[in-house]
């Protein structure tokens, strides 16, 4: 096996990449990866290095590991601001750090992607190997893999590697023939409240559509951009994403792409993106030019579990944060990281606050449980 680093996903091939992309998670694709590149909001002057660790063998590229050399926290979701500042305390730099990510995407997916018919389980250990020694070599202050699923974790505690776990709300189908069969999983004053949020929500006079594939023009694109600069400014936050990226992923990738729209007296007024691959829809985006009553749940929630039903999808994961999904049929579930510090001064006490927060994380967990607002609790799949 041999094993090289590249700085750009055009030099590694379309073909090749494809090759290797997870059936049910889209934010590694070479389409995704490639708007970013593309519209400079990782690379450049944006704290995303990108560093693509490669593995190939006889037949080609085996397996790839997709990394960032970082020089901020920013766009992650797993905050490690704190671990940033412990080491400014002693006057060392915790930046830059390598991270294993899916940028400024808060949704659980492989971060080691191996070719179908490649030695996995040496492929996964020796690419996670290579990160490490990149690290070591490079004098980075640690590597870092953000939400990655639970199968992966053995992989990298084995090269030493912590796992943390964090909290997010996921929803999932038990099968409904519709959306009325989910409302009448809730518990009566649960259904009632939904019923009338949704009620609220169409009573502006107001038209929905769920655009997808070929449904979606350059204009939708346009309007994506538009909410996302007017949701970063209302919250005074980062507009990670550049200008060019939502053109090029709605010409490139829509068929991943769920974009609902709200429009009054045929002028759109607000807008939810999300992207869905295989079994599993992920909410990303949402912006609104008007403020409705309720708008913000019939179309990051309703209008998108609608969607999910119809289509027989068996996860939506709707982003960071978020107690008030729960009483709209999100289940409290966990989501892991892996952490290598490099220094073992600053590693041993990082652990130890790893070890505690895992223990509040599942008593927070075993608490929102108890506040689920189906008929029978049993009837929601386990988190994880």
């Amino acid at each position: 096996m041999d094993y090289k680093l590249a700085s750009s996903i055009e030099s590694i091939g379309r073909a090749a990449w494809q090759s290797l992309e997870p059936p049910d998670f889209p934010f590694l694709d070479y389409p995704f990866l490639k708007a970013l590149e593309d519209s400079e909001s990782i690379g450049g002057a944006s704290g995303w290095d990108p560093v693509y660790l490669q593995a190939s063998d006889d037949q080609g590229l085996a397996g790839v590991l997709c990394g960032f050399v970082k020089s901020h926290s920013y766009g992650e979701y797993i905050f490690d601001w704190e671990w940033a500042r412990f080491y400014q305390r002693f006057r060392r730099p915790y930046y830059p750090k390598l991270v294993h990510a899916a940028p400024f995407t808060p949704a659980t997916g492989p971060r080691v992607l191996v070719r179908l018919g490649a030695e996995a389980q040496k492929t996964r250990e020796q690419l996670i190997q290579f990160s490490v020694q990149m690290a070591v070599q490079s004098k980075l202050s640690s590597v870092h893999a953000l939400f990655i699923p639970e199968n992966e974790c053995a992989a990298f505690q084995e090269q030493g590697f912590a796992i943390r776990h964090s909290l997010q709300y996921h929803w999932r189908n038990q099968g409904y023939r519709d959306f009325q069969d989910y409302l009448d999983s809730f518990v009566g004053k649960r259904r009632r409240d939904m019923q009338r949020e949704r009620q609220r929500a169409q009573s502006h006079g107001l038209e929905f559509q769920c655009l997808t594939g070929s449904d979606l023009q350059p204009q939708h694109a346009e309007l994506m951009e538009q909410l996302y600069l007017t949701t970063a400014e209302k919250k005074d936050a980062i507009a990670y994403l550049r200008d060019g990226f939502f053109q090029q992923v709605f010409a490139s990738m829509s068929d991943h792409i769920l974009f609902v729209i709200a429009s009054k007296d045929n002028e759109p007024v607000a807008g939810a993106l999300n992207f869905f691959k295989g079994k599993t829809l992920f909410g990303r985006y949402w912006g609104s030019l008007q403020m409705f009553q309720d708008l913000h749940f019939e179309l990051c929630y309703y209008q998108t579990i609608d969607f999910a039903i119809q289509r027989r999808l068996e996860l939506f994961e709707a982003g960071a944060q978020g107690e008030h999904k729960i009483q709209r049929g999100f289940r409290p579930s966990l989501t892991f990281s892996a952490h290598r510090i490099m220094d073992p001064t600053f590693r041993d006490p990082i652990e130890r606050f790893i070890a505690d927060e895992r223990l509040m994380i599942q008593e927070a967990i075993t608490e929102l449980d108890r506040k689920s607002p189906f008929k029978n609790n049993a009837s929601t799949a386990p988190p994880g």
